[in-house]
């Protein structure tokens, strides 16, 4: 969870739990999130899609972002639902048509369709959606995908912290876990009083350490 959830390195995370009395190496925190962390985040998304299914979809914002991947450019896809969740991350080589068409049928897929989808400029988006049939619910406009441009700020100081990453496979599966991971923790503090705040905060870390029990 230190690791997935805070721009914090394999070392980091050994120091702060040796200083908790818990002697192990940055190559077990490795292993850890390697081979937990999509188990636990697979089960988050399942409980989440199960609920979001049983409602209709309001709107969603999408997003991309360029990322570095051994000195290559690729593209980093990010679908966000009106509350700010983040329902999906793709990593393709190009954003064209194909790439764009892709992410949302994997989307779809999992989530429904929504009423109305809020994108940027870039035309990859609206000949994807002639394809399935959705041009009549996009949206585009200044200032109007701003939440998907912010839900990528996480990912980027956790980017910067890893120094990037040296694969495809590898980038895929991190941003998955940890977009799943910061949906769990994600408690929007601004929307609540302190009180509530806390027990959200608290109901979150319980059901973690269920995942983990």
């Amino acid at each position: 969870m230190m690791y997935v959830r805070y721009p914090l390195s394999l070392r980091q995370v050994e120091d702060i739990l040796h200083e908790r009395g818990i002697d192990i190496s940055y190559e077990t925190v490795r292993f850890w999130w390697n081979r937990f962390g999509p188990m636990f985040a697979a089960e988050i998304r399942k409980k989440r899609a199960a609920s979001m299914r049983a409602l209709p979809q309001w709107r969603w914002y999408l997003d991309e972002v360029f990322v570095r991947i051994r000195g290559e450019t690729h593209y980093l896809w990010r679908a966000v639902d009106q509350g700010g969740e983040v329902l999906e991350v793709f990593i393709t080589k190009k954003r064209d048509r194909k790439a764009a068409l892709n992410f949302l049928r994997k989307v779809m897929k999992q989530y429904g369709r929504p009423k109305i989808i809020v994108t940027d400029r870039l035309r990859s988006y609206r000949a994807a959606m002639k394809v399935i049939g959705n041009e009549a619910r996009q949206e585009t406009g200044r200032w109007l995908n701003n939440r998907a441009e912010n839900s990528h700020q996480p990912f980027r100081r956790r980017e910067r912290a890893m120094a990037r990453f040296r694969s495809v496979k590898s980038i895929q599966k991190f941003v998955s876990i940890h977009a799943s991971v910061h949906n769990h923790f994600n408690q929007e503090r601004h929307l609540y009083n302190r009180q509530d705040f806390k027990l959200n905060r608290s109901a979150a870390l319980a059901e973690w350490r269920g995942l983990a029990a």
